[in-house]
C-alpha cells in the first residue's frame, strides 16, 4: 500500500509540474482551462447586508463571501496614511469594480484557503489572465509579497 501512495504522489507531481506535456492526448485534457462561470452586478459597499460588493481595491464580496484577492496588495481605505494613498485606494477600488462586472470571471484558491481574517484568499481571472495583474500594469497594486508596504512615498 506504502508504494502504490508512493507512485500515486510522484506521478501527481510529476503531471502538476509539466510532466504531461511528453504525453500525446493527456496535455489537451489536463490544461485545458474552466470556463469563466462566475459573475454578478457589483456596487460599492456600504451599510447593510454584502452580497455582491467591492470594499477596496483588494476585497470584495461574493455570493455573501468576502474574498481577499490573493496574488495583489493596494492601498488602504480604512484608514488610509496619507492622502496619495486614498487617492490611490480609491482609483483601485473603482477599477475592481469595474473589472468585476466587466464579465465573467473565474475565482481559483492556492496554497492557503483564508486569511487570519477570514477574507477567501482567491486569484481572479477572466479568460485566463489575472485581474490582479490588470492592476499591477495600471499601477494601482502591487504583487503581494507577504508583507504590507507604505503608499505615502
Amino acid at each position: 500500500m506504502a508504494v502504490i501512495s508512493a507512485i500515486v504522489v510522484a506521478a501527481a507531481g510529476w503531471l502538476a509540474f509539466g510532466g504531461a506535456g511528453n504525453l500525446p492526448g493527456l496535455p489537451a485534457v489536463a490544461k485545458t482551462p474552466v470556463a469563466d462561470s462566475s459573475s454578478a452586478a457589483f456596487s460599492i459597499c456600504g451599510g447593510g447586508r454584502h452580497v455582491n460588493c467591492v470594499v477596496d481595491g483588494d476585497t470584495f464580496w461574493f455570493e455573501g463571501e468576502k474574498i481577499r484577492i490573493a496574488d495583489i496588495d493596494t492601498p488602504e481605505l480604512s484608514p488610509p496614511r496619507c492622502e496619495a494613498e486614498r487617492i490611490k485606494g480609491e482609483a483601485a477600488k473603482a477599477r475592481l469594480l469595474a473589472l468585476l462586472n466587466g464579465g465573467n470571471f473565474s475565482l481559483t484558491a492556492g496554497w492557503r484557503d483564508e486569511d487570519k481574517y477570514g477574507r477567501k484568499l482567491r486569484t481572479v481571472t477572466r479568460s485566463g489572465h489575472s485581474i490582479g495583474d490588470t492592476l499591477i500594469d495600471e499601477g494601482l497594486a502591487r504583487r503581494w509579497d507577504g508583507a504590507r508596504h507604505g503608499w505615502c512615498g
